[in-house]
């Protein structure tokens, strides 16, 4: 199977819901029970609405990947904004600079397989998470 890309900017609230229904989307091609798709919609959908709140602009970019014999889904998420100030502070349940009710980074990274996060002061912030089948 070849790997299909999808590649969203986020400019605003509407590409955030886009972003969230073609993760769906995704996730269903790669293979993935239905409360699983739905759950990565929810992960997408958190990392476009912290693209859109901190950063303003930025990208996520969604991938069905294959690796030993296993599909899964690759999230990038992506911006140029002002970087995460405390990492450690931002991964902690319960924490947040927004009024958001969603599932924060601490969130993310339990619904997915795998997550890695770097950013850097002034410069933006990258998020790669994978989920497997």
């Amino acid at each position: 199977m070849k790997n299909k890309e999808k590649n969203i900017k986020i400019h605003g609230e509407a590409d955030i819901a886009e972003t969230s229904f073609e993760g769906k989307l995704s996730a269903e091609t790669a293979g993935f029970r239905q409360s699983e798709q739905y759950m990565i919609a929810t992960v997408i959908s958190e990392l476009a609405r912290n693209i859109f709140i901190y950063a303003l602009r930025g990208e996520i970019i969604i991938k069905i990947i294959e690796k030993n014999n296993k599909k899964g889904l690759e999230i990038i998420a992506q911006d140029n904004g002002p970087g995460i100030k405390d990492i450690g502070q931002a991964m902690k349940d319960n924490f947040s600079t927004s009024e958001g009710l969603g599932l924060g980074l601490p969130g993310v990274k339990r619904i997915m397989d795998e997550f890695v996060i770097t950013t850097k002061a002034g410069a933006g912030t990258k998020i790669m998470v994978r989920k497997w089948v």
